[in-house]
């Protein structure tokens, strides 16, 4: 299941709105070549990733990815996304993320839940 968002991210090199897929289906968070490049350095994979897509036995080969901050109802979060030729879709948030933030997805009312508290960081 999937939800949609307008999102600011924010890189290296700038920021832009993108819009987001949310996608519970998805191991990893995407992102477009082109998008990645507007706003953020991009760095090889030295061992590229292969991620199988929705087609059963198509898979994509992940040979860059870029460091992005990104804010939902301006709450800040991070992560890295991977840069795939020919994505479908602007940006995709992919469980791993969505764990790493323990972001839910409430899909009757179309909002993406999180405890504000998670921003926070932490040392002890």
């Amino acid at each position: 299941m999937i939800i949609e968002k307008k999102l600011l991210f924010e890189g290296s090199l700038g920021e832009k709105e993108f819009t987001a897929l949310f996608d519970s289906g998805a191991t990893y968070s995407c992102i477009r070549p082109e998008n990645a490049e507007k706003i953020g350095s991009i760095e090889p994979i030295l061992h590229p990733f292969k991620i199988e897509t929705a087609s059963e036995g198509h898979f994509i080969e992940a040979k860059n990815r870029v460091s992005l901050d990104f804010y939902i109802n301006d709450f800040h979060f991070s992560d890295e996304f991977m840069v795939v030729p020919n994505l479908s879709e602007d940006v995709i948030i992919g469980t791993k993320t969505m764990q790493s933030w323990r972001l839910k997805l409430d899909f009757e009312n179309d909002q993406v839940l999180f405890d504000p508290r998670v921003t926070k960081l932490r040392l002890l």
